[in-house]
């Protein structure tokens, strides 16, 4: 501790004797930078007033400011921007659950539109839109040069009126429409179910009801099946989740945490950072926990996943996730309006940023895109035919009617688990590492 209040003194006089050379450049330099911040804002000033005198037609001075303003932020990143009142009306409703529109999150990229995720069972989902489509044109008019907001604002319509969106998408060699109809979107924020021995939570966005949900659905769960001996584990759904409130994500994460770090922010000043960490409690008493990513998880969904995976409490499963790892701050303005300013970046437990990296796997899995003669009616397939089909085949004597039971529901099992290898084989991935680390015990778990 006598070391480091030397070394901090010793600065601090160094400090001092540079200060005393070079005040004066340093303080002409400030005001030379000042000097040119009021020259642009005059530049501003005259460029404002040429364009309301000498424009071809009339302009509505609030948009054009607020353009400007929304430039300013825009040219940031992807993430800033300017809220009027009505946008930041709709971004408090959104987090509260409820709202009107498509059902997909969407960013900006090279100019265009960019899905986030398609949300769970919205018009978008229906209508075919996955994660990672670029939506170039709304009803046959380009969104190509607009601002984000702008193109969000083209998508919104009544609800149950058609619009159609132009989507380019990797692998397809021609731009495509999709014809979807606007609905109120309802998001249930957590989706509970029990697959074979596995509890399955899908997290569709981190809202205010994603938390209570997630631990009144688990605990529905357990309690269905008779306690948490009865389960193999966890399996925590966040595909195409897109986030949401950084304290869901947080609570979220220490419900299955004991103690330590979950996620830390860091802006451009050290002292404005933060940490956040996990209290005592487990609501999965231990039981092993897998964690299913993709393209389409992002935000507060990347945050959850690489605090599970730093801590060793969960296998991660899937494939890379999006990559946004950047704090957005709102800051309300005069007029009811907003700002949305990124003012720091997301670091997982381990000192990872996930900004443009994303959280990789701890196993990659990709979920198969079935093919078209797939998606056909099999039932013209023959079945498969046994000993027991034969015409006068012997019984089986060695097993009582308790046995020959039992064989039948393991089989029931086996033949679900199959069709849901078909249907989600992500998920089925995830079922088994469950149940196979349930058959090797607790010393398989400990080593984990």
């Amino acid at each position: 501790m006598k070391k480091l209040m030397i070394a901090a003194t010793g600065g601090a006089v160094l400090g001092l004797l540079a200060t005393s050379q070079i005040a004066g450049p340093l303080l002409a330099q400030e005001a030379a930078d000042n000097g040119n911040v009021y020259e642009q804002l005059d530049l501003f000033g005259d460029i404002f007033e040429r364009i309301r005198a000498g424009y071809v037609e009339d302009v509505n001075d609030k948009e054009l400011i607020e353009a400007a303003i929304n430039g300013m932020l825009t040219s940031l990143d992807p993430h800033s921007s300017y809220l009027s009142a009505d946008d930041a009306a709709r971004m408090r409703v959104q987090t509260s659950g409820e709202f009107g529109g498509l059902g997909i999150e969407v960013t900006q990229e090279e100019g265009f539109v960019k899905v986030v995720s398609p949300m769970d069972g919205t018009p978008a989902e229906a209508a075919g839109v996955i994660a990672g489509d670029f939506i170039t044109a709304v009803d046959g008019e380009s969104v190509l040069g607009l601002t984000l907001n702008d193109a969000v604002e083209m998508m919104r319509g009544p609800v149950g009126s058609e619009i159609i969106i132009t989507i380019v998408r990797d692998g397809e060699t021609e731009p495509f429409d999709v014809s979807i109809i606007r609905d109120t979107i309802k998001l249930t924020a957590v989706r509970s179910r029990t697959e074979g021995n596995a509890v399955v939570l899908r997290v569709t966005t981190f809202n205010d009801q994603t938390f209570p949900n997630l631990r009144e659905g688990m605990e529905q769960q357990i309690e269905d099946a008779g306690g948490i001996d009865n389960i193999d584990g966890i399996v925590l759904d966040l595909r195409n989740n897109p986030g949401g409130l950084l304290n869901q994500a947080i609570y979220v994460s220490d419900a299955f945490l004991d103690a330590g770090e979950i996620v830390s922010t860091r802006g451009r000043d050290p002292e404005d950072g933060e940490r956040f960490n996990a209290e005592p409690g487990d609501l999965a008493e231990g039981k092993p926990i897998v964690v299913l990513i993709n393209g389409g998880s992002a935000s507060a969904s990347e945050i959850v996943a690489g605090a599970l995976q730093d801590h060793r409490r969960a296998i991660v499963v899937g494939t890379k996730s999006f990559g946004k790892g950047s704090v957005q701050t709102v800051v309300p303005l005069r007029g009811e309006g907003a700002m949305r300013l990124t003012t720091a970046r997301y670091y997982t437990p381990s000192g990872r940023s996930i900004q443009a990296l994303g959280i990789s796997p701890d196993i990659i899995v990709e979920q198969p895109v079935p093919r078209v003669d797939e998606e056909g009616d099999d039932s013209d397939q023959p079945r498969q035919r046994s000993e027991a089909d034969l015409r006068g085949s012997l019984d089986n004597d060695s097993l009582t009617e308790d046995e020959i039971l039992q064989i039948e529901e393991d089989r029931a099992r086996a033949e679900a688990a199959a069709q849901l290898r078909e249907d989600d084989y992500q998920l089925a991935y995830a079922i088994d590492i469950l149940k196979g680390l349930n058959a090797l015990g607790p010393t398989a778990l400990a080593a984990e």
